[in-house]
Protein backbone atom coordinates (compact mmCIF):
# COMPACT_ATOMS: atom_id res chain seq x y z
CA UNK A 1 0.00 0.00 0.00
CA UNK A 2 2.65 2.04 0.74
CA UNK A 3 4.88 1.56 -2.55
CA UNK A 4 1.49 2.19 -4.30
CA UNK A 5 0.57 5.92 -2.70
CA UNK A 6 4.44 6.57 -3.11
CA UNK A 7 4.41 6.13 -6.84
CA UNK A 8 1.01 8.03 -7.02
CA UNK A 9 2.77 11.10 -4.69
CA UNK A 10 5.71 10.57 -7.49
CA UNK A 11 3.25 10.88 -10.45
CA UNK A 12 1.31 14.02 -9.50
CA UNK A 13 4.06 16.55 -11.14
CA UNK A 14 4.32 14.71 -14.05
CA UNK A 15 0.88 15.11 -14.50
CA UNK A 16 0.16 18.73 -13.58
CA UNK A 17 3.66 19.38 -15.17
CA UNK A 18 3.37 22.84 -17.23
CA UNK A 19 2.69 21.99 -21.36
CA UNK A 20 5.41 23.07 -23.47
CA UNK A 21 6.16 24.46 -26.64
CA UNK A 22 7.36 21.34 -28.04
CA UNK A 23 4.13 19.63 -26.65
CA UNK A 24 2.16 22.22 -28.37
CA UNK A 25 4.15 22.24 -31.42
CA UNK A 26 2.97 18.31 -31.93
CA UNK A 27 -0.29 18.88 -30.88
CA UNK A 28 -0.01 21.37 -34.19
CA UNK A 29 1.45 18.72 -36.23
CA UNK A 30 -1.14 16.21 -35.44
CA UNK A 31 -3.74 18.44 -36.67
CA UNK A 32 -1.88 19.15 -40.04
CA UNK A 33 -1.74 15.39 -40.62
CA UNK A 34 -5.49 15.20 -40.07
CA UNK A 35 -5.93 17.82 -42.33
CA UNK A 36 -4.28 16.28 -45.33
CA UNK A 37 -5.40 12.54 -44.88
CA UNK A 38 -8.96 13.96 -44.58
CA UNK A 39 -9.27 12.09 -41.00
CA UNK A 40 -12.54 13.42 -39.57
CA UNK A 41 -12.25 11.04 -36.15
CA UNK A 42 -8.91 12.69 -35.68
CA UNK A 43 -10.32 16.11 -36.07
CA UNK A 44 -13.59 15.35 -34.01
CA UNK A 45 -10.83 14.85 -30.93
CA UNK A 46 -8.72 17.57 -31.61
CA UNK A 47 -11.39 19.96 -32.08
CA UNK A 48 -13.14 21.76 -29.00
CA UNK A 49 -17.16 21.08 -29.19
CA UNK A 50 -17.05 25.66 -29.05
CA UNK A 51 -14.78 25.66 -31.83
CA UNK A 52 -14.77 28.87 -33.83
CA UNK A 53 -12.85 27.94 -37.55
CA UNK A 54 -12.22 31.40 -38.89
CA UNK A 55 -10.94 31.11 -42.51
CA UNK A 56 -9.28 33.83 -44.91
CA UNK A 57 -12.33 34.80 -46.67
CA UNK A 58 -14.01 35.86 -43.34
CA UNK A 59 -16.22 32.36 -43.91
CA UNK A 60 -16.62 31.22 -39.76
CA UNK A 61 -17.56 27.48 -39.34
CA UNK A 62 -18.34 25.50 -36.31
CA UNK A 63 -16.72 22.01 -35.61
CA UNK A 64 -18.96 20.07 -37.06
CA UNK A 65 -18.80 22.35 -40.64
CA UNK A 66 -15.43 22.38 -40.21
CA UNK A 67 -14.50 19.40 -39.89
CA UNK A 68 -17.36 18.24 -42.79
CA UNK A 69 -15.78 20.35 -44.91
CA UNK A 70 -12.30 19.47 -44.45
CA UNK A 71 -12.77 16.14 -45.24
CA UNK A 72 -15.36 16.11 -48.01
CA UNK A 73 -14.31 14.19 -51.00
CA UNK A 74 -12.75 16.61 -53.17
CA UNK A 75 -11.62 19.06 -51.10
CA UNK A 76 -8.88 17.56 -48.81
CA UNK A 77 -5.64 19.99 -49.04
CA UNK A 78 -3.18 18.87 -50.27
CA UNK A 79 -0.47 20.30 -48.12
CA UNK A 80 0.16 22.74 -45.25
CA UNK A 81 3.45 24.34 -44.24
CA UNK A 82 3.88 26.42 -41.12
CA UNK A 83 7.35 28.58 -41.26
CA UNK A 84 8.35 30.47 -38.48
CA UNK A 85 5.86 29.37 -35.92
CA UNK A 86 6.04 30.72 -32.47
CA UNK A 87 4.04 29.07 -29.39
CA UNK A 88 2.86 31.12 -26.21
CA UNK A 89 1.54 29.45 -23.20
CA UNK A 90 -0.74 30.87 -20.46
CA UNK A 91 -1.02 28.15 -17.77
CA UNK A 92 -3.09 25.56 -19.72
CA UNK A 93 -3.82 27.66 -22.85
CA UNK A 94 -1.55 27.98 -26.04
CA UNK A 95 -1.34 30.15 -29.01
CA UNK A 96 -0.07 29.80 -32.13
CA UNK A 97 1.28 31.81 -34.50
CA UNK A 98 2.72 30.98 -38.10
CA UNK A 99 2.35 32.10 -41.93
CA UNK A 100 1.53 29.31 -43.78
CA UNK A 101 1.07 28.16 -46.72
CA UNK A 102 -1.81 25.86 -47.67
CA UNK A 103 -2.67 24.72 -50.85
CA UNK A 104 -6.03 23.40 -51.40
CA UNK A 105 -7.45 20.19 -53.29
CA UNK A 106 -7.77 22.24 -56.04
CA UNK A 107 -3.34 23.11 -56.24
CA UNK A 108 -4.55 26.88 -55.21
CA UNK A 109 -2.00 27.86 -52.87
CA UNK A 110 -2.70 30.66 -50.03
CA UNK A 111 -0.15 32.60 -48.28
CA UNK A 112 -1.82 32.92 -44.88
CA UNK A 113 -1.26 34.11 -41.46
CA UNK A 114 -2.40 32.19 -39.10
CA UNK A 115 -3.54 31.86 -35.00
CA UNK A 116 -4.77 29.42 -33.46
CA UNK A 117 -5.59 28.75 -29.75
CA UNK A 118 -5.56 25.94 -27.92
CA UNK A 119 -6.84 25.02 -24.35
CA UNK A 120 -5.45 21.54 -22.90
CA UNK A 121 -8.41 19.76 -21.37
CA UNK A 122 -8.08 16.18 -19.19
CA UNK A 123 -9.11 14.66 -22.75
CA UNK A 124 -6.18 16.66 -24.27
CA UNK A 125 -5.35 19.30 -26.50
CA UNK A 126 -8.04 21.04 -28.40
CA UNK A 127 -8.40 23.42 -30.70
CA UNK A 128 -10.51 26.04 -29.71
CA UNK A 129 -10.34 28.80 -32.02
CA UNK A 130 -8.46 29.70 -35.71
CA UNK A 131 -8.42 32.50 -37.42
CA UNK A 132 -6.42 33.13 -40.96
CA UNK A 133 -5.51 36.41 -43.02
CA UNK A 134 -4.77 36.05 -46.34
CA UNK A 135 -0.80 37.86 -47.29
CA UNK A 136 -0.32 39.36 -50.54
Amino acid sequence: MKATLALVLLAIPILAAEPSAKEVSAVVENWRQAILKGDAASLDKLYHADLTYEHSSGKVETKSESIANATKPGSVAKDVQFHNPSVRIYGNTAVFKSVGDFTSATGTTNHLDVLMVWIRFPQGWQLVARQSTKIP
